[in-house]
């Protein structure tokens, strides 16, 4: 696993980055979430690094709610993708993304903050309709954040726990088509290609070429990362890594190709 930051609160309460090698990364939470429709209202790795953001943003709302639910947890440590990747760094981002699925399998918990599920205005188990039908379930890079941690839990945005992968693993297979065995954590090598394109074709990505980049880490593969080259481009190098690393699967990727 590659070396990371991880966010921690200070004891004046300001949010402050630590970077760890990769021998050496403490016990963490880690968030999932759909970014804002405008990326301004995120909290950013620079507002982090110079120590200045606005607490107006929902971003910083989402901040509050997974270090205070880490604190709960006994956890000292978050990461939170808004602010601990250098995303102007071309090379951090590429190893981040390489690296993701592994930072959310080895993640203590896994915080999934639903920014368009209230249940203040609900009764009891009526906030379900509004958890099938959130916009997270179709991010691209959800499936990589169900599937990887141990531990994943559901959060309203007022910050109610609507219960976890185990107890709501079946809305989850019927919203996404997952069969609940990979969401229990059988291998992901257990199941055919065909089928985990399967559970990625109708999500979207903010980028084209994210379509096939969120993929990597569930097929295990590397390729470098070319944003411009498109979604085709990028989908046609990853079915050739796949084949590459699971011989025999060219008949099947060979029609995606074409």
């Amino acid at each position: 696993m590659a070396a990371m930051r991880l966010l921690t609160v200070s004891e004046d309460g300001s949010f402050v980055q630590k970077r760890f090698a990769k021998d050496s990364i403490p016990l963490y939470a880690i968030l999932s979430h759909r970014w804002s429709i405008h990326e301004d209202d995120e909290i950013t790795f620079k507002e982090i690094t110079e120590g200045i953001y606005d607490k107006r943003k929902p971003g910083y709302q989402k901040l509050q709610f997974c270090s205070a639910q880490a604190k709960v947890d006994g956890l000292h440590y978050i990461w939170v993708d808004t602010c601990c990747i250098n995303q102007s760094d071309q090379n951090e981002l590429s190893v981040a993304i390489y690296s993701m699925f592994r930072w959310y399998q080895k993640a203590v918990k896994c915080y999934v903050f639903l920014a368009d599920v209230l249940t203040d205005s609900f009764s009891e188990h009526a906030w379900e309709s509004a958890f099938r039908s959130s916009e997270w379930f179709a991010r691209g890079w959800t499936l990589q954040e169900l599937l990887a941690p141990e531990i994943v839990e559901f959060y309203s945005r007022d910050g109610v726990r609507l219960g976890n992968k185990s107890s709501l693993e079946r809305q989850i297979a019927e919203i996404t088509d997952i069969p609940i065995e990979a969401l229990r954590g059988k291998s992901l090598s257990r199941f055919a290609s065909e089928k985990i394109f399967g559970w990625a074709e109708r999500r979207q990505t903010k980028k084209a070429e994210d379509k096939a980049y969120c993929l990597l880490g569930v097929f295990d593969v590397s390729m470098l990362l070319d944003y411009g080259e498109g979604e085709n481009m990028a989908f046609s190098r990853l079915y050739r890594e796949i084949e590459n690393r699971i011989p025999g699967e060219l008949s099947f990727l060979s029609t995606m190709c074409t």
